[in-house]
């Protein structure tokens, strides 16, 4: 059968279909498991390509195995099996690639080695290697002590049995999406918003809808019609010290939010990752702190103030989402390591965390007002949208005509790294803008040098070259 099947694919064009099973079963007389085997046959040799669904199809002459990547495997098969299930990542991979030494670092989202509390973080790591359980298997919703120290951190109602330690604030965004909405299910976002979150949300099969925000955070006129228009369960919202805006959700429309949200029967997951990157000033309470009817999942994380290893955050939230959640967790890796969960509760622990955070706060607050007043002098007709009072970074709206992502690439041949305004939107962006980081680089001289050396990069391009205004 599969020499008569390899005579008929040599008449054959590439691409050319094979007759059916049941045709060849009918012409040669034999049963489907040989007709089956042969083209199992045929495939391993790479004389056919099969598309179930489709058929069998000739495949390309002239190539052997291990052509097709060049070490030694032919995987062009794997096309077909994975079908349409790719994870977007255009969003949060660097286009341009690792930067060459000496670049200035102003798109990262952690902070300096020079801001982190090393010491803290290395005599909690080794006091926790030392405790007689460390190597244990944990809990699945984490360590009870660690839970209870995230829930006191939130505050409000929150006991320790509504958190689940993650592995990280990404993990535990990623967790909530698969658990509170089914493939195909729009999810409402902040316009414009966290790529990555963006990137967890399309991996889930999610379809991200913008909300426009103002200076006072989401707009919740705008939610309500949203909610109306797409029929969505499921709102994505930072409502302290958004990235990459810096706003602050007003008082008086967190009430709103959590009403529309209520209302529409949606759940609202408030990524709270800068709870401890305030710039000394009051930090607002989490929107969960103030929620009773299990509206709010909340998610936070300890690896922006600390480390970027230092992969520790949690899911809060109450009724079946939170068993939910257990559910997708226990599925994905049963539990986060214990000894990094044990040198967590450590550092938590330590009176000198809250002395770091302190200390970062002021630190922050410094190199914002430095790298916002070297913007404004280097890059006339910037506009920043306000002095943010916590987070890591500004967004700057850039001058009519100049394209964000020539700007981009041009800054970093001139040796410093921004990260282009267009990953931030779900849909069209309404202008051209960068996110400009100031935790990542190693002192203030750093950061006016960085913005110099954008401004020096936008007169390069000149008129033509900074985007359609100028032709």
């Amino acid at each position: 059968m599969a020499d008569s099947l390899r005579a008929l694919v040599s008449r054959l064009s590439p691409g050319d279909r094979l007759p059916s099973s049941r045709e060849l079963i009918k012409e040669y007389r034999v049963g489907p498991a040989t007709v089956a085997r042969a083209i199992a046959a045929l495939a391993a040799e790479g004389a056919v390509v099969t598309r179930p669904g489709s058929g069998t199809f000739a495949a390309e002459r002239g190539r052997l195995r291990g052509e097709a990547d060049g070490s030694g495997t032919d995987t062009d098969w794997q096309t077909v099996a994975l079908t349409d299930r790719a994870v977007d990542t255009h969003l949060i991979a660097d286009p341009l690639g690792p930067p060459p030494a000496g670049t200035i670092t102003m798109d990262g989202g952690y902070v300096h080695r020079s801001l982190q509390p090393t010491r803290t973080l290395s005599a909690a790591l080794a006091r926790a290697a030392r405790r007689p359980d460390a190597w244990d298997r944990a809990p699945a919703g984490g360590l009870m002590a660690l839970r209870t120290v995230f829930a006191r951190i939130v505050g409000g109602s929150v006991a320790a049995q509504d958190v689940l330690v993650t592995a990280g604030g990404q993990s535990a965004l990623s967790i909530a999406f698969r658990a509170i909405a089914g493939p195909g299910s729009p999810v409402l976002v902040e316009s414009p918003t966290y790529p990555r979150a963006l990137a967890a949300a399309r991996a889930a099969g999610l379809r991200p809808v913008p909300v426009p925000l103002d200076a006072d955070g989401l707009r919740p006129d705008m939610l309500a019609d949203a909610f109306a228009m797409t029929g969505a369960r499921l709102l994505y919202c930072q409502p302290a010290f958004q990235n990459p805006t810096g706003t602050v959700l007003a008082p008086e429309r967190r009430a709103q939010i959590l009403d529309v949200a209520r209302a529409s029967g949606a759940f609202v997951l408030e990524d709270d990752f800068a709870r401890h990157l305030g710039h000394g000033g009051a930090v607002p309470r989490p929107l969960v702190a103030d929620d009773r009817d299990g509206t709010v999942v909340h998610v936070t994380s300890l690896t922006k103030p600390a480390a970027p290893s230092l992969r520790i955050g949690a899911l809060v939230a109450r009724g079946p989402v939170m068993e939910r959640m257990r559910a997708v967790r226990l599925v994905d890796d049963f539990f986060v390591t214990r000894p990094l969960q044990e040198a967590a509760l450590e550092v938590l622990s330590s009176p000198s965390w809250d002395r770091h955070v302190r200390s970062l706060g002021t630190e922050l607050r410094e190199r914002c007002a430095v790298l916002a007043a070297a913007i404004t002098r280097e890059i006339p007709g910037a506009t920043l949208a306000g002095l943010p009072t916590g987070g890591l970074h500004l967004w700057v709206r850039l001058p009519p005509g100049v394209d964000d992502t020539v700007l981009t690439s041009a800054a970093r041949q001139r040796g410093v790294a921004v990260s282009v305004g267009s990953r931030y939107f779900a849909t069209e962006p309404p202008a051209a803008h960068l996110r400009v980081g100031f935790a990542a680089t190693a002192d203030h001289a750093e950061l006016t040098e960085g913005a110099r050396r954008l401004g020096v990069a936008l007169a390069d391009l000149g008129p033509k070259e900074g985007g359609p205004g100028g032709r």
